[in-house]
């Protein structure tokens, strides 16, 4: 039983994650505000969603997967008796978010790697 809570907890923290890789994404893409009329616009509509999703999980996993591992090997122990151990655990994740889309924006801006 405490195992199956343990990976409906992590699974409900991917969650968010993934929500925050996709955030990130729509901040780095802009917002989509033209109104589609032509042929040529819907494609270019379905490719920035396909963009948006596809490019946005990837970094959501990636920031899944680092507070997981930061979860399992520094925190558990850290708040195993703290009462906003729920709230400390999302600034975790935000500060994983804020650093992973630095890094992204450092890569894909200045460096040109991406």
């Amino acid at each position: 039983m405490k195992t199956l809570k343990q990976i409906s907890t992590y699974l409900i923290w991917t969650a968010i994650a993934l929500l925050l890789g996709i955030v990130h994404m729509w901040i780095v893409l802009e917002p989509n505000n033209e109104s589609s009329s032509g042929l040529i616009q819907v494609f270019g509509d379905l490719i920035y969603e396909f963009v948006l999703i596809h490019i946005g999980l990837r970094i959501g996993s990636i920031i899944a997967l680092l507070f997981i591992l930061i979860d399992v090997f520094y925190l558990k122990r850290k708040l195993k008796n703290n009462t906003k151990s729920t709230i400390i655990r999302f600034l975790i994740l935000l500060a994983i978010a804020v650093f992973v889309g630095i890094t992204h924006y450092i890569l894909e801006k200045v460096i040109d790697i991406i």
